[in-house]
C-alpha cells in the first residue's frame, strides 16, 4: 500500500466521520452550501507526514569538496520541482458534498420521513404495454387468443351427451316434447329442432326400447363434458365476430412532480439578528429537502412587516425594517402569485412562514387564517422563534394551532433555540396529508 493509497483511506475515513445532519443543521455553517449543493464539514483526521528537525543538530557523513562534513548541518529543506504553494490542492478531504436527492434521502432516514412527492401536470403521454383492446383494429393486433378462449367457453356451455340424450328418445311414450322438459330440467341445451331430427331417425321398434325414463338412466351412464374433451379431444371453436378484439397501447401519463416553496418571513423590528437566525436553520434546510424530493423546485421569497413584498432569496434571511408587523399582508401577496404563476392544478404547494409570534390586534383570526384556509397547499407551516421566551403579545402560533388543531395540512412548530430546529422541521414534514389533493 503506498502513500497515495494511505491518502486515500484517510479521506474515506474522513467522511464516514463527517459531522451528523442533525448537529449540522443546528449548528453547522450553513452558509457554505449552495442551493444544489450541501457541504457538510467532515471531522478532520490529521494525515501523516514528514517533518525537518530544525535544530542544530549533527550527523554522521563523509565525502570531498562540497560534501558535509559530520557534524555539519545539511541546510533548509528546498522548494520542490512543482509549481504551486504548498497545501494549495489539499483542502478537498475538509467538506462532504451532497446534493438535495440525497440529503433528502439522509434526512428520511434521520427523521424515519417517508413523503412520496405527488405528481401534478402531465407533461408526457406514452404507449405502454399492450393491454387494452377494441372491438377494431388492424388484423396484426387481433388478440386471438382471447378470441379462442371466447369461442371455447361457447362451446363448453353448449355441449352435451348426445348419446345419453338420444337414449332419451327411446323412452316408450316420452317423444321430442317430454325429452325437452327432461333435458331442461338436467340444464342439458339441447334444441327443440335436434331431438325432432333424431326422433325421426329412430324406427318405430327403437321408440320404446325402455319403459321408463327411471329404467333408462339406471341402465345408460352419462358422459361428462370434460371426461368427452379428455378423451376425444376438440375437432372445432365455435367463433363469433363479437368475439373478435384487437389490442392496443395502454397509453400512459408521465407527471411531472414539481413543487413551489413559499418562504414568509417577519423583517419587523423585533425580528433581531437571533431570531432571524433561527429562521434560516429551520427554512434552509425544508428547502434543500424538497429540491431532493421533487423533479423541479421553485422558490418564493416574502418579507413583510406591516406591509408585504416579494425578494431574493439572497436578502430573504438578513434584511430586516423598522415597521409594525401585519402577518396578513404577507398571505395575501402568496395567495396572489399562487395563482398567478403556480395554479394549485399543476404544482404542489408549501407555505412556510415564520416570525416571533407578534401580529397586529385581530389580524391572525379576522385575515390570516381565513387567508391560510383559502390559499390549497399539501401543507402551510408557522415556525415561531423565540429565544428568550413566549413575549407578552406572541400569540399568533398559539392562535393558529388552536383554529386548525389536529388538521393535515396546517403545522406550528416553535424553535426556541438550535437545539429546537430538527425537532421543527420533523414536525413539519411529518404533518403533511399524503392524501391532500
Amino acid at each position: 500500500m503506498g502513500l497515495r493509497d494511505d491518502l486515500d483511506r484517510y479521506r474515506e475515513v474522513g467522511e464516514e466521520r463527517r459531522q451528523d445532519l442533525a448537529e449540522f443543521i443546528q449548528y453547522g455553517d450553513l452558509g457554505g452550501s449552495r442551493p444544489d449543493s450541501v457541504r457538510v464539514p467532515v471531522k478532520i483526521i490529521d494525515l501523516p507526514g514528514f517533518e525537518y528537525d530544525r535544530r542544530d543538530a549533527g550527523g554522521v557523513g563523509q565525502g570531498d569538496g562540497d560534501t558535509p562534513q559530520p557534524g555539519q548541518p545539511v541546510g533548509e529543506p528546498q522548494p520542490g520541482d512543482e509549481d504551486g504553494d504548498p497545501g494549495e490542492d489539499g483542502g478537498d478531504h475538509e467538506y462532504y458534498e451532497m446534493d438535495p436527492e440525497e440529503f433528502a434521502q439522509e434526512l428520511d432516514e434521520r427523521l424515519g420521513l417517508d413523503l412520496e412527492p405527488k405528481g401534478k401536470r402531465v407533461v408526457e403521454e406514452t404507449e405502454g404495454d399492450y393491454t387494452d383492446v377494441s372491438r377494431t383494429g388492424p388484423n396484426s393486433t387481433l388478440d386471438f387468443e382471447r378470441m379462442f378462449k371466447q369461442g371455447l367457453k361457447r362451446k363448453l356451455a353448449m355441449d352435451f351427451d348426445r348419446d345419453y340424450v338420444r337414449e332419451a328418445l327411446r323412452v316408450d311414450g316420452m317423444g321430442p316434447e317430454g325429452v325437452f322438459r327432461w333435458a331442461r330440467e338436467r340444464h342439458l341445451p339441447v334444441s327443440h329442432a335436434w331431438l325432432d331430427d333424431e326422433y325421426g331417425k329412430l324406427g318405430a321398434a327403437e321408440r320404446s326400447r325402455w319403459a321408463s325414463i327411471d329404467e333408462m338412466e339406471a341402465n345408460v351412464e352419462e358422459t361428462r363434458t370434460a371426461a368427452r374433451i379428455r378423451s376425444e379431444g376438440i375437432d372445432h371453436v365455435p367463433f363469433r365476430r363479437e368475439d373478435e378484439r384487437y389490442r392496443y397501447p395502454e397509453v400512459v401519463e408521465e407527471q411531472e412532480k414539481n413543487v413551489v416553496v413559499v418562504n414568509i418571513r417577519d423583517v419587523s423590528g423585533s425580528m433581531r439578528e437571533r431570531k432571524r437566525e433561527l429562521v434560516e436553520r429551520t427554512f434552509t434546510p425544508l428547502d434543500w429537502y424538497l429540491t431532493g424530493k421533487y423533479d423541479r423546485a421553485e422558490f418564493v421569497y416574502i418579507a413583510h412587516d406591516a406591509e408585504a413584498w416579494r425578494v431574493e432569496r439572497e436578502e430573504f434571511f438578513g434584511i430586516r425594517s423598522g415597521g409594525g408587523t401585519k402577518i396578513s399582508s404577507a398571505y395575501e401577496l402568496a395567495g396572489a402569485v399562487l395563482d398567478e404563476e403556480y395554479p394549485w392544478s399543476d404544482w404542489n404547494r408549501y407555505v412556510f412562514a415564520a416570525g416571533d409570534s407578534e401580529n397586529s390586534s385581530n389580524d391572525t383570526e379576522e385575515r390570516v387564517i381565513p387567508l391560510m384556509e383559502g390559499i390549497p397547499a399539501n401543507l402551510h407551516a408557522y415556525v415561531e422563534t423565540q429565544p428568550s421566551g413566549n413575549a407578552i403579545n406572541a400569540t399568533h402560533a398559539e392562535e393558529v394551532e388552536r383554529h386548525f388543531g389536529e388538521a393535515a395540512n396546517v403545522a406550528v412548530a416553535y424553535v426556541n433555540g438550535a437545539d429546537d430546529v430538527v425537532a421543527a422541521i420533523e414536525t413539519i414534514l411529518n404533518t403533511e396529508d399524503e392524501d391532500n389533493e
